[in-house]
C-alpha cells in the first residue's frame, strides 16, 4: 500500500484553522467551606468573542468572572489565558481588566487621573501615558471632560470612565460584571448598543456578567446559562433562546409557557390533559419532559377558524393585559393558564375574559425541554 499524500490545490483538502482560543477553563469548582459555588465547570471562549455568563443571583457566575481575573483561585481545575496557565498569578500579572457594578472610581480624581492611574502604577513613561489616557477617553466619547471629577458626571459618564480606565491598560480580555446595573433602563439600553459597538470596535475578548437575559440576547456572541454552580447550556442567542435544552434555560431565558408531558413514543408526547402532540424528543417511553410553547409564537383564535395545519388546545380566556404594542392574554386550558402575545396591528381582533377560543400553534413553534 502506497502512502497517502496531500493533493496540491484542493480547497477541501485544506485544513481549516482553528479559531483562537482567548479563556479557557477545565473542570472549574469552587467551593467556600461546604458551598459549591462553581461545579466542574468547562468553557471556551474565542478570541475577540463578547462572551456572557447568565443566570440568578448565586448561580456562580461572578465567582466564576472572579477566579478568571484571579480575585479567587479554582479549588480544582484549569484557567488558562491565551494558553498560558493562570495557576496562582495575582490579578496584576494577568492580562485581564476588570469593570465592577460600583465602578471604583477615585473621587478626588479627575477624569484623566482615574484612566491614567493604571499606567502610573506600571511606570509608563508620561509621554506614553499622556497619548494613551487621550485615545482611550476618546474612545469612550468623553473627550473634553478630562478635569472633571466622578460626582460632574452621570452615571452613564462615570461608566465609560471605568469602561477607559480598563482598556487603557491594554489587556487581552475585559472582564465586565454587571457593569450596566446601577444605570436606570432607558440609559441601560442605550449603554448596551455604545458597549456592543465598543467591543467590536477595538477587537478585544469580552467576558460578560449578567442576570438581565435582554442584555444578554443583545449584545452577545454566545451566552453560557448558568444555574447552582452548573453550566447548563452555550450557544449563540437565537439557539439559547429557540432551542433551549432544559425547563430552567427555556423558562429563564424570556417568557415561556411549559406544558408537562410525558414521552410516549419516539415521536409522540402526551400533555396532562391527554392530548398527544408530534414531537421528537430521543427519550425513552415514560420520560418526563416539558414542551416550551413562547407567547409571541402563539395566537387566539375564535375555536371554529382552527386550520388543519395547526395544533391547539381549547381554553377561555380569563385575564386581558393591554401592554400598547401588543395585548397579553391568559388563556385558562384546564390544567394550566397558557399566557399568549399577540402583537397591536389594526384589524387584530380583540377578545374579552370569558370568550371560549382556541391557542394556536404551527409545529416548529414548540420546542422540548428536559423536565
Amino acid at each position: 500500500m502506497g502512502e497517502l499524500t496531500e493533493t496540491p490545490g484542493r480547497a477541501d483538502d485544506a485544513e481549516v484553522p482553528r479559531p483562537v482560543e482567548s479563556v479557557r477553563l477545565e473542570s472549574v469548582t469552587k467551593r467556600f467551606d461546604t458551598v459549591i459555588a462553581v461545579d466542574s465547570v468547562g468553557l471556551s471562549i474565542g478570541e475577540g468573542e463578547f462572551f456572557s455568563l447568565l443566570g440568578p443571583s448565586g448561580c456562580g457566575k461572578t465567582t466564576t468572572l472572579r477566579m478568571i481575573a484571579g480575585l479567587e483561585f479554582p479549588t480544582e481545575g484549569s484557567i488558562r489565558i491565551h494558553g498560558e496557565e493562570m495557576g496562582l498569578r495575582p490579578p496584576n500579572k494577568r492580562p485581564v481588566n476588570t469593570v465592577f457594578q460600583n465602578y471604583a472610581l477615585f473621587p478626588h480624581m479627575s477624569v484623566a487621573q482615574n484612566v491614567s492611574f493604571g499606567l502610573e502604577m506600571r511606570k509608563v513613561a508620561k509621554a506614553e501615558r499622556t497619548q494613551r489616557v487621550a485615545q482611550a477617553i476618546a474612545l469612550v466619547q468623553l473627550t473634553g471632560m478630562e478635569n472633571r471629577k466622578p460626582a460632574a458626571l452621570s452615571g452613564g459618564q462615570q461608566q465609560r470612565v471605568a469602561l477607559a480606565r480598563a482598556l487603557v491598560n491594554r489587556p487581552r480580555v475585559l472582564l465586565l460584571d454587571e457593569p450596566l446595573g446601577a444605570l436606570d433602563l432607558k440609559l441601560r439600553q442605550e449603554m448596551q448598543s455604545e458597549l456592543k459597538a465598543l467591543q467590536q470596535q477595538v477587537g478585544l475578548t469580552f467576558v460578560y456578567v449578567t442576570h438581565d437575559q435582554e442584555e444578554a440576547l443583545t449584545m452577545s456572541d454566545r451566552i453560557g446559562v448558568m444555574n447552582q454552580g452548573h453550566l447548563l447550556q452555550v450557544g449563540p442567542p437565537e439557539e439559547i433562546y429557540e432551542q433551549p435544552l432544559t425547563r430552567f434555560v427555556a423558562d429563564f431565558i424570556g417568557r415561556t409557557n411549559l406544558l408537562d408531558a410525558t414521552v410516549e413514543s419516539a415521536e409522540i408526547v402526551c400533555l396532562a390533559n391527554g392530548d398527544r402532540l408530534p414531537a421528537a424528543s430521543g427519550l425513552p417511553a415514560g420520560a418526563k419532559v416539558s414542551v416550551s410553547l413562547r407567547p409571541e409564537r402563539l395566537a387566539v383564535r375564535p375555536r371554529d377558524s382552527v386550520s388543519p395545519d395547526m395544533l391547539a388546545l381549547e381554553g377561555e380566556v380569563d385575564r386581558v393585559t393591554y401592554m400598547g404594542n401588543a395585548v397579553v392574554y391568559g388563556v385558562k386550558v384546564g390544567w394550566m393558564t397558557i399566557e399568549v402575545r399577540q402583537e397591536n396591528e389594526p384589524g387584530t381582533v380583540r377578545h374579552e375574559v370569558g370568550d371560549e377560543v382556541s391557542v394556536t400553534w404551527v409545529p416548529e413553534a414548540m420546542s422540548l425541554v428536559v423536565a
